[in-house]
């Protein structure tokens, strides 16, 4: 297995700032984001505030030939939707938007959720228990737990509340390269896998789809799709492994860390 990188404290304060202004980023855009508005309008809009206003690099922008600063997966669009000019947002619609930054040679990754306008409660579940995943996933971080740990119980509560968890895809370490050691999964049996320790940094960032979890790439050869048409949606964080349990790199002011998830 490839070496994983463990963080030196000075690594880890510049990751944590690169997380720090990604958050900044998602703080601007929750007010910018709203019916009507395309999603070549929110790419735009991230690309200038992050190098204007941040001084910072899109990360994703020329990552595997990628165009652009961020990804907008709109409904059955699991992931890596690609923005567009004539994507305008409805009412009704999620939206998941995928941002990378990197400060100082130090890369943070994080995605969220947009409710658009009137949203169904079926939507809003979804979005909602998709979300708790994640936090259940990031709450079970501590050395000595297994990578496996984490995949079980995220997997277990998303079957738990009727939906499934996307395998194609998986959380990553991040760190000077977007894409690090190791490959994290949603899915898993507890006590296997990988050992953590502190110094490790990775994302978690389960897809969690509202039917079967098959998924499929659409021509374009970045967007990829729910095969039923049914609805995915997906949060994401970066997470540093400390001594005490865990760091969330990327936390924004209006999260706050849930106590009980059910």
């Amino acid at each position: 297995m490839p070496s994983i990188p463990i963080k030196t404290a000075d690594e880890l304060a510049r990751q944590r700032h690169a997380g720090a202004l990604l958050a900044r980023v998602f703080e601007m855009l929750d007010t910018f984001i709203v019916p009507g508005v395309t999603t070549l309008d929110i790419n735009n809009r991230a690309e200038a505030f992050i190098v204007e206003n941040l001084q910072a690099r899109p990360a994703s922008k020329g990552q595997y030939g990628y165009p652009y600063v961020l990804n907008t997966s709109v409904n059955e669009v699991v992931c890596h939707g690609v923005p567009k000019a004539n994507e305008h947002l409805k009412s009704g619609a999620i939206v998941n938007v995928d941002i990378t930054l990197e400060k100082e040679g130090l890369i943070a990754d994080s995605s969220k959720m947009y409710l658009i306008g009137d949203v169904s409660p079926q939507a809003r579940r979804l979005v909602k228990k998709s979300w708790e995943a994640m936090w259940l996933g990031i709450k079970a971080v501590k050395p000595g737990v297994k990578l496996g740990d984490i995949g079980h119980a995220i997997q277990s509560y998303v079957e738990k509340n009727g939906y499934s968890v996307v395998r194609e895809y998986c959380g990553h370490g991040i760190g000077k390269e977007m894409h690090e050691e190791p490959q994290v999964l949603h899915y898993g049996k507890a006590d296997t896998g990988v050992v953590l320790k502190e110094g490790m940094v990775f994302t978690l960032e389960p897809m969690v789809n509202q039917g079967d979890s098959k998924i499929k790439t659409k021509k374009d050869g970045w967007t990829v799709v729910t095969r039923d048409k049914k609805l995915s949606a997906q949060w994401e964080h970066t997470i540093a492994v400390t001594a005490q349990g865990f760091e969330v790199l990327t936390l924004r002011k209006d999260e706050i860390i849930p106590d009980h998830i059910i």
